[in-house]
């Protein structure tokens, strides 16, 4: 038997343990009880951001944008688009580097829209530049696989 994933609620950001077998029957958080995964991203601040990147037993993939960004503007449809192709085995999230400077100094986020993908709480790949909803899918496959 396998250990449960550690699967953070994108609405109250509490951990969840979920087994592997379970991550497509759409669970719940023991919490709130809203749905673990909707096919969206999940916006973060610093605290949620520690929370999911740090506890996931998912990759997740981080978006850092800025609001006043046009490329960042242009790419969150397709970030939503690529989130419900990617859900559940992969949480996109969101984080906007103008309200978390921090974060984004912490990560030396030199241009945006900016991809990160982690894994168990560290950075495996990074992409900068806009991108469609496919590209998006198969760069973040591609990395998992090459991680693997």
């Amino acid at each position: 038997m396998t250990s449960p994933l550690h699967i953070v609620c994108p609405h109250c950001h509490t951990t969840n343990r979920v087994a592997a077998a379970d991550l497509a029957s759409a669970p719940d958080c023991g919490r709130c009880h809203q749905p673990l995964f909707g096919g969206h991203s999940v916006a973060l601040d610093g605290a949620s951001f520690e929370r999911h990147v740090g506890r996931s037993g998912i990759p997740v993939l981080v978006d850092f944008w800025a609001p006043w960004c046009g490329p960042c503007r242009m790419m969150a449809p397709a970030f939503e688009q690529a989130a419900a192709q990617l859900e559940p085995q992969v949480r996109l999230a969101k984080l906007d580097t103008e309200a978390e400077p921090a974060l984004g100094a912490r990560f030396c986020i030199r241009s945006i829209p900016t991809l990160a993908l982690f894994r168990g709480g560290r950075e495996i790949a990074r992409q900068a530049g806009a991108m469609g909803a496919a590209d998006i899918v198969r760069w973040t496959r591609a990395q998992l696989a090459r991680a693997a």
